[in-house]
């Protein structure tokens, strides 16, 4: 498998305390953009709040694109890790259980990770790969299935595409509301996917 680009020119860290750093790094990065947005972050502000020197940051991540990458990488992951254990407890939950765990997974993630939306609305030259989009449809394929055990194959997967379109559309709005508005537009999101999976599962 070929590396990308980025990974390619970043140096790689050889040792437990080079891990260490390059974390702290991408911790402060994701601090800094989350605070000063993307286009007013710079390497020196990431570099303070990391406790590295200017040069250390540059030898792992040569500009701020590809710190900015390297973070959606790490999200994605952390993503399909949060789906995976949500396909796991799927069988016991109710339809109204699965739609209020869909949403409460993705606010635990938009509050853990404050540079998510910033990212998301970055010009990074970048986009989240096929593949990745792919996998998180058949994850959620597969959990309907569990439901349904009736259910072909392919009608999971556009069931799968149509609930995630609804998921992420919470996206833009939880990003623009404040504290009060985000809890009763969650609610609100938590009602249309709960409605959808009923029709289609026939729960």
């Amino acid at each position: 498998m070929r590396m990308s680009s980025d990974a390619q020119k970043r140096r790689k860290p050889q040792q437990l305390r080079g891990e260490q750093r390059m974390a702290a790094m991408l911790d402060a990065a994701a601090a800094v953009f989350a605070e000063s947005g993307f286009d007013a972050a710079t390497m020196t502000a990431i570099a303070e709040r990391s406790g590295s020197s200017i040069g250390a940051l540059y030898q792992y991540f040569p500009n701020k694109l590809t710190l900015a990458r390297a973070l959606r990488e790490q999200y994605g992951e952390d993503m399909a890790q949060r789906w995976s254990g949500l396909t796991t407890d799927a069988a016991h939950l109710s339809v109204n259980a699965l739609a209020d765990r869909v949403f409460d997974l993705m606010i635990g993630f938009f509050d853990e990770h404050p540079a998510y939306f910033t990212l998301l609305n970055a010009t990074l030259g970048y986009q989240r790969s096929a593949d990745a989009r792919q996998r998180l449809r058949a994850q959620f394929g597969a959990v309907l299935r569990q439901k349904n055990p009736e259910m072909e194959e392919a009608d999971a997967l556009r069931t799968a595409n149509v609930a995630l379109q609804i998921v992420k559309g919470l996206n833009p709005l939880y990003a623009q509301a404040s504290a009060a508005e985000r809890r009763e537009l969650v609610a609100e999101f938590k009602l249309a996917l709960q409605a959808y999976l009923k029709i289609r599962l026939h729960k």
